[in-house]
């Protein structure tokens, strides 16, 4: 921390700094830096797939070393334990199960010996990460790599320490792929052009998760003096160059990378209107400023480690949605026309099945600015492409996970008096979302003749793909009954009560269910399916999972299980029966219960509603203790676009959504002492964790401003009004 010294006519509330008033004296006080509780490599290793390179909030860029491409492993192109970098590529997902992006991979190099590949061992002491920058030192090169970024800009310096023949590597063959086949045959098209001695430009159009354009303007701060075209692999047509510059021992070399959906043109007009001057260092610190800016929002009360975990979780939470919008507002949409966004803005990156869940309710408190705009950029996808958006990635879609959580999305910010879209444009694409069928994810005619969709006419995850819309009906009749709009009220209060078409009483059991009614067989209700790799009738999951996805009527659930007795009993059983897992989605292992796989999320929560807070309580903390840590291998899953992060901050503050669009979160227990809430709205929500230790984990009181507080959850009007929440711990 530094320390500043204001005279009160001075003193502001600005963000990181936290100021009093004496008078006319000169005050000292602090500048809290959040990015310093940030680590950047945690989920690096294992299953989390998350990368340490440079971004800044919300950003088209995430520009960050590539240790490895090809496999599942790679989702986001780097893993910590490697030991070899390829290079750097300026786009990068954050903790998703699937691969993509990955585009214009760059690498500074000196020999120019004939070499199979541009590779370069470095060692882990020499690496930094912070947000808004990345460093490395290169061992074969001698080079220092330095990264930073703006929201549309690449930003590199590389420093040559020993220099025989000084170039960059240009690689626009390079992204993410399921195997070698695809990365040698996913570029589509390539065109590279030569500006002038400083710039190169061009066009990429690949397909991996998503067909996409990529357009890029590469400029360099000294002129080049040759590039030499690289030999491609036949199925290859992404060029690969050299270029070179004459450099001494100890120069910098510096380029900046800016990119558009919309064209080359707007690749320029990025980099014009956000990095117009040469000015690395200065670079960095707008990053670090941005980044304290939204950390600061949150000023947290614990120790050393529980603060890395939360501000890293914050970090993650943050990196997406990403506005790929141009700075004048033209992006490509579904179709691949170039539009204009609302205000500007067009975001995508919305991996729906997983973040609905406690992701889009955090922005909901935190980033309140931000979600009308991502609502516009929801509803704005659904009118070019029929539906709204199951997995959006830079405009497109990628089909991937079932049902359609977008409606959630949209539904929720509508619960919560968001008025900064259009209600009835946004409406109608939750209507068509949920009574048109299309490609892929959706047979409606199927689901309403039967009340379900039948395993036998489903090609896989019947029952997953019935409860998780079920919800999405549920979030559609919430929004209709607000807009007083009663026939569709009435339409889907009947198909939110579908999920009882597939309990089965006899074993107790969300079932698959043929279509003649009858269940299906042989039934082992803690088999695992996964629709990619094994078929079956549920997501990255079992029925023991997924029985328990009935978020929107608890109490109806509990009815068909025979009362409060049998489901606590139930739930007993659930999390002490073990589970063997073979799936790599399904990790986290509290007997059945996966925390690693977002389905899981609410579960422990259930407790709470069932009368048993006690319980919720002592998960909570297990979970805490067990499946998040500030090391690289620190995340039991996928980060899943910030997920897993919302579910640890939410549950730290003491609470959980368990029905998003409900507006309601259900107490559990909080997990540190002090959070100071600075809200958008400029309101302010303080919660305390009074006689909070290990082992008093137990919540005895609740206040609220001062007042008791009896309810099992609150409800976001109340935080988002400012005041106080106490927790009296025992």
């Amino acid at each position: 921390m530094k320390k500043i010294k204001y005279t009160s006519a001075a003193l502001l509330f600005c963000g990181a700094l936290a100021l009093t008033s004496c008078g006319e004296k000169a005050v000292e006080v602090e500048e809290i830096d959040y990015t310093q509780y940030v680590n950047p490599f945690i989920g690096t290793v294992g299953t989390g797939h998350t990368f340490p390179g440079a971004c800044v909030p919300f950003g088209m860029i995430q520009t960050s070393p590539v240790t490895g491409a090809v496999g599942w492993d790679y989702c986001s192109e780097y893993i910590h334990t490697d030991n070899e970098i390829w290079g750097f590529s300026q786009e990068h997902l954050n903790g998703t199960g699937c691969m993509d992006l990955g585009d214009v991979l760059v690498m500074p190099v000196t020999a120019r010996e004939n070499r199979e590949n541009y590779h370069s061992t470095f060692n882990h002491d020499t690496e930094t990460a912070r947000p808004g920058y990345y460093s490395v030192d290169l061992d074969q090169t001698g080079v220092k790599a330095e990264l930073t970024a703006t929201g549309h800009v690449a930003y590199h310096r590389y420093t040559y320490n020993k220099v025989d023949e000084a170039a960059v590597l240009i690689d626009l063959q390079h992204g993410p792929a399921w195997n070698e086949n695809q990365y040698h045959s996913h570029v589509l098209e390539c065109e590279v052009i030569k500006d002038n001695d400083h710039t190169i430009s061009g066009h990429i159009k690949n397909s991996v998760w998503v067909t996409k354009d990529v357009y890029f303007v590469v400029e360099f701060n000294k002129a080049y003096t040759g590039v030499e075209d690289l030999p491609l692999m036949e199925t290859e047509k992404g060029n690969r160059m050299v270029v070179s510059f004459p450099m001494e021992q100890g120069e910098q070399l510096e380029m900046k990378i800016a990119l558009s959906s919309s064209s080359i043109e707007g690749a320029k007009k990025n980099l014009a209107a956000e990095l117009p001057e040469w000015n690395f260092d200065a670079t960095v610190a707008n990053a670090s400023k941005t980044w304290n800016e939204y950390l600061s929002r949150i000023q947290v009360t614990g120790t050393e480690e529980q603060k890395q975990n939360f501000y890293t979780s914050f970090y993650h939470s943050l990196i997406q949605p990403n506005n790929i919008a141009d700075v004048d507002g033209m992006y490509k949409n579904a179709n691949g026309e170039v539009v204009k966004a609302d205000n500007n803005v067009f975001y995508s990156t919305f991996s729906c099945w997983d973040t609905y869940r406690a992701a889009h309710p955090f922005y909901t408190i935190v980033m309140s600015d931000k979600v009308d705009g991502m609502v516009s950029s929801l509803v704005s996808q659904a009118e070019v492409q029929g539906f709204l958006p199951i997995w959006g990635l830079w405009g497109r879609e990628n089909y991937c996970m079932v049902a359609n959580h977008a409606v959630s999305i949209v539904a929720e910010a509508y619960h919560k008096g968001f008025r900064g879209f259009d209600a009835e444009r946004a409406f109608q694409a939750i209507k068509n979302t949920q009574t048109k069928s299309h490609k892929l994810k959706s047979d409606w005619e199927q689901y309403m003749q039967y009340g379900y969709l039948a395993t036998d006419k489903t090609e896989a995850e019947s029952v997953s793909s019935t409860l998780e819309s079920v919800y999405d009906d549920y979030a559609a009749w919430d929004m209709a009954t607000l807009m007083g709009k009663t026939e569709d009220a009435a339409y889907f209060a009947k198909r939110k009560d579908f999920y009882k078409n597939l309990f089965d009483k006899e074993t107790g059991f969300m079932r698959p269910r043929l279509s003649d009614g009858t269940w299906k067989t042989p039934f082992d209700p803690a088999g695992l399916a996964h629709a990619e790799s094994s078929g079956g009738d549920y997501t990255e999951g079992n029925a023991w999972q997924y029985t328990w996805h009935v978020q929107h009527d608890v109490p109806g659930l509990i009815e068909l299980m025979g009362g409060t007795e049998p489901f606590l009993a139930k739930l007993d059983t659930f999390f002490t029966t073990k589970l063997e897992s073979t799936l790599s989605d399904v990790t986290g292992l509290i007997g059945q219960y996966a925390h690693g796989n977002e389905p899981s999320h609410h579960v422990a929560y259930l407790y709470a509603l069932a009368g048993k807070p006690e319980r919720t309580q002592e998960l909570v903390r297990e979970v805490f203790d067990t499946q998040y840590s500030p090391r690289p291998d620190g995340l039991c899953g996928n980060d899943d676009c910030g997920q897993m992060s919302a579910w640890f901050m939410l549950s730290a503050m003491g609470f959980y959504p368990v029905s998003p669009v409900s507006g309601q979160y259900v107490f559990g227990a909080p997990q540190m002492e002090k959070f100071v809430l600075n809200l958008p709205n400029g309101n302010t929500f303080t919660i305390e964790a009074e006689n909070l230790s290990k082992e008093h984990l137990y919540v005895d009181k609740i206040y609220l401003n001062g007042k008791e507080y009896t309810e099992k959850f609150i409800n976001h009007e109340d935080i988002v009004k400012g005041g106080t929440l106490k927790y009296v711990m025992k």
